[in-house]
C-alpha cells in the first residue's frame, strides 16, 4: 500500500461519521415504510438527514469520538460508542421534534439509533481487523518467533500489542500455561500449546517443522519467586532465550506492554509482591513541611530523598558528609523537581554546631536519619568509629532535634540489631534503646528495622554482578548463609508510612518475607548471565567474616509483635528505658571513645546490649580491665596500659 493511498484512506475514514449518520436515517426510513417511502415523507426525510448529520456530529465531537486510533479499538470503546449514540439519537429526536414537528415518524428514531450504533462499531472494528490481518499476512522474515509463557490477561494483552505494532518485529507462535483447563484453547487466534514443562518438546517440534522458536516471553507479572524460578527453569531447558515483562508495580508506570519486554532479573526470581501504601497519609504528613534527610547521598538516603521530594515538602534538606555523592543527588533532584526548594547541606552528624545550625536556621519539621556506618567487616576493624558515628552521632542529632522542637524523628535501623554479633549491629540496637528512652513530649522518636536492600552500595547483588562479568569466581562466605532482602524502593515506601504511625518511642519492623539462601542467589545470577555454575563460573566459599552471622533475625526474644493498619508493618514492644540512664550511657561511651579505649568501649557496649556477643578475635577475657586495645594502621591489635581518666 503506497503512502499516498494510505493518506487518502486515512482522510476518508475521518469522514465516515457524516456518511454513516445520513445512511442510517435513510435506511431507517426504508425499514419503517417497507422499502417504499411515500412522496409525502420527503418533506421530513431531507431535513431529517441534515439535522441528523449536524446534531450527531456535535455530540460525537463533544464525546471526542469524531477521531479515532483505529488499531487500538477495544470493548471499552464499544461501551463509549453505545452511550454516545444514545445521547446523539436523543438529541436528534428533541431537535427534530422542535424543528420538524410531530409529523416525523417516531419509530425512525429507534431504528436509526440501532443502525447507527451498529454502523459506527462495525466501521471501527472492521478497520482494526483489517490492520491486524495485514500485519499477520506480512512476510515473517526477520521477525522473532516467540512463545508466550502465561495465557492470562497479561499474555493476551501482549498478543494484542504485538499485532497492533508491527514495528516490534514479533510473531506469536503459541501460549504456554500450567493450567490444564487452558490446554488446547485458542485465545486471540493463538493456541495454548502446552504446559511450561512442555517448552522443550514444543521448541523441538517447531524446529523439526522448520519454524524455529527464537524466544520465550514470560508474561506473569504477579508471579511469586517460586513460580518465576520454575518458569525460568522450564525455559532454560528448551535452550532458547527467555525474557519477561515487568511486575505489576512496574506496569503501572509503563505504556505499551510490548516495549517493556526485558531480560529476567534477579528481582523477578525473588518474587516479592508489590507493596501498596496509603500515599494520601504520607502526603498529608510531608506536604508543606521542612524535611531533613541525613545520609542523603547513600543508598537508602538518596531513595528517601527522591520519594520525599515527590510528596511536595516546603523544603528538602539533603544532609551528608560525602561531598561528591551529595552533589550528584542534589543535581538529580533539582533536575527532576525544579520548583522544589532543595538545600544540599554538607556536614557531619557528630558536629554539634553544624547540626544545630542546619536544624535551627531552617526550622526543620521532620528528620529521616539514614546516616550510619553500615559495613560489618569494616566496623569490626574500627569499632570506635562505629560507636562515634552510629551512637554518639545519632544521640547528638536526636538531642538537638528535640531541643528545637522537630515534630518527627525516624531512624533507619537494621536486622543486625537483633542478637547482634557485630559492632555495627550492637550500635544499631543501642540506637533503638536510646531513642525509645527520650521523653514523649516534643518530638516523636521511632526506629524502623529491616534487612538487606537489593542493589545498595556494597550489597551482594552488585558484588556478584562484577564477579560474574570478570569471569569469576563468585565468592560466598558460607553455603548455609541466608539473608532477608527487600528492594530499596519498597523499604523506603514502608519507612515513610511507618513515620505516620505510632505515638513515639516505638520500634517498627518491616515484613521481609522469607530469607534467601545466598548460594542459591549466586547460582541464579550466574544462570541469568547465560552461564553454568561450576562449569563457566566457579563458586568459592570464603568463610564467615568477623561479626557475620549465618542467619539474620528481625525480632528479639521477649519482644511482642503488635500489628498495625498495614500488613507489612508491625510494632515491637520490648524493654522500656529510663530516660535518665541515657545521658549516663552517652557520657561514658564518649569518654571511652575519646581515650581510644577499644576494650572498655566493647565491654561497655556489651553491658548496654546484653545480647551482643563480642567477636572472639578481640579476646576481651584475656585482656585486663586496665588495658586499652588500639588498632594500628595495618589493622593489627596492640594492648597497652590505659590512660588514666
Amino acid at each position: 500500500m503506497t503512502s499516498a493511498f494510505k493518506t487518502y484512506v486515512r482522510k476518508a475514514l475521518n469522514f465516515h461519521l457524516p456518511v454513516a449518520f445520513a445512511a442510517c436515517i435513510y435506511a431507517a426510513y426504508l425499514l419503517r415504510f417497507d422499502f417504499r417511502i411515500p412522496e409525502a415523507e420527503n418533506q421530513y426525510l431531507v431535513p431529517g438527514l441534515f439535522l441528523a448529520i449536524v446534531v450527531k456530529w456535535i455530540v460525537f465531537y463533544l464525546a471526542r469520538l469524531n477521531r479515532f486510533l483505529w488499531k487500538f479499538v477495544s470493548i471499552a470503546d464499544l461501551v463509549r460508542l453505545f452511550f454516545a449514540n444514545a445521547a446523539a439519537s436523543l438529541a436528534f429526536a428533541i431537535v427534530a421534534r422542535v424543528v420538524l414537528g410531530p409529523g416525523f415518524p417516531r419509530s425512525v428514531y429507534v431504528i436509526d439509533f440501532l443502525l447507527c450504533f451498529l454502523a459506527t462499531c462495525s466501521v471501527r472494528f472492521v478497520v482494526r481487523l483489517y490492520l491486524e490481518a495485514r500485519v499477520s499476512a506480512r512476510s515473517s522474515s526477520g521477525r522473532k518467533r516467540i512463545l508466550i509463557y502465561g495465557a492470562g490477561a497479561a499474555g493476551i494483552t501482549l498478543v494484542r500489542d504485538i499485532r497492533a505494532n508491527p514495528s516490534y518485529q514479533y510473531e506469536v507462535v503459541g501460549f504456554l500455561d500450567d493450567e490444564i483447563r487452558k490446554r488446547g484453547l485458542v485465545l486471540q487466534n493463538v493456541k495454548v500449546l502446552g504446559r511450561g514443562r512442555d517448552a522443550s518438546l514444543i521448541v523441538d517440534s517447531c524446529s523439526k517443522k522448520r519454524s524455529k522458536i527464537d524466544e520465550i516471553v514470560i508474561a506473569m507479572p504477579s508471579a511469586s519467586g517460586r513460580q518465576m524460578r520454575e518458569a525460568l527453569a522450564n525455559c532454560r531447558a528448551s535452550g532458547v532465550r527467555c525474557r519477561t515483562i515487568p511486575g505489576t508495580g512496574e506496569l503501572l508506570a509503563g505504556k505499551m506492554l510490548t516495549s517493556q519486554i526485558r531480560d529476567v532479573s534477579v528481582l523477578d526470581l525473588l518474587g516479592r509482591e508489590p507493596v501498596h501504601i496509603e500515599e494520601s497519609r504520607i502526603r498529608d504528613s510531608l506536604t508543606g513541611q521542612v524535611v531533613m534527610v541525613t545520609g542523603a547521598a547513600g543508598s537508602i538516603g538518596s531513595e528517601l530523598s527522591r520519594q520525599v521530594a515527590s510528596f511536595g515538602p516546603r523544603r528538602l534538606i539533603l544532609f551528608d558528609q560525602a561531598e561528591s555523592d551529595l552533589f550528584r543527588i542534589d543535581a538529580e533532584l533539582r533536575d527532576r523537581y525544579p520548583k522544589l526548594d532543595i538545600l544540599a547541606a554538607l556536614g557531619d552528624i557528630r558536629d554539634e554546631a553544624r547540626v544545630r545550625d542546619v536544624i535551627c536556621v531552617n526550622s526543620v519539621d521532620a528528620i529521616y536519619h539514614a546516616a550510619a556506618y553500615k559495613h560489618v567487616p569494616i566496623m569490626e576493624q574500627y569499632p570506635l568509629e562505629a560507636v562515634r558515628n552510629n551512637v554518639l552521632g545519632t544521640h547528638n542529632l536526636a538531642t538537638i532535634a528535640r531541643e528545637y522542637g522537630v515534630s518527627s524523628f525516624l531512624m533507619i535501623s537494621s536486622d543486625k540489631a537483633v542478637n547482634p554479633s557485630s559492632v555495627m549491629g550492637a550500635t544499631k540496637r543501642l540506637d533503638e534503646l536510646i531513642l525509645s528512652g527520650f521523653p514523649k513530649d516534643r518530638t516523636k522518636f521511632v526506629s524502623v528495622r529491616f534487612g538487606n536492600v537489593l542493589g545498595s552500595n556494597g550489597s551482594v547483588i552488585p558484588t556478584f554482578q562484577k564477579q560474574i562479568q570478570g569471569g569469576g569466581p563468585v565468592t560466598v562466605t558460607h553455603p548455609d548463609m541466608r539473608r532477608y532482602f527487600m528492594t530499596i524502593r519498597e523499604a523506603v515506601q514502608l519507612v515513610l508510612l511507618a513515620s505516620t504511625m505510632g505515638a513515639g518511642s516505638e520500634v517498627f519492623v518491616l515484613d521481609m518475607g522469607e530469607p534467601v539462601k545466598i548460594v542459591d542467589l549466586a547460582n541464579q545470577m550466574i544462570r541469568l548471565a547465560g552461564l553454568v555454575p561450576g562449569r563457566d563460573i566457579e563458586i568459592q566459599y570464603t568463610g564467615l567474616r568477623p561479626g557475620e552471622k549465618l542467619y539474620e533475625e528481625l525480632v528479639l526474644a521477649g519482644e511482642a509483635i503488635v500489628p498495625t493498619s498495614h500488613q507489612k508493618i508491625s510494632i515491637l514492644k520490648g524493654q522500656s528505658v529510663d530516660p535518665n540512664a541515657v545521658a549516663g550511657w552517652i557520657s561514658r561511651l564518649d569518654d571511652l571513645v575519646e581515650r581510644r579505649d577499644v576494650t572498655g568501649t566493647l565491654r561497655y557496649l556489651s553491658r548496654l546490649v546484653p545480647e551482643y556477643v563480642v567477636d572472639a578475635r578481640w579476646k576481651l577475657d584475656e585482656i585486663p580491665e586496665t588495658a586499652t586495645v588500639r588498632t594500628d594502621r595495618s589493622g593489627r591489635n596492640s594492648a597497652r596500659p590505659a590512660v588514666a581518666s
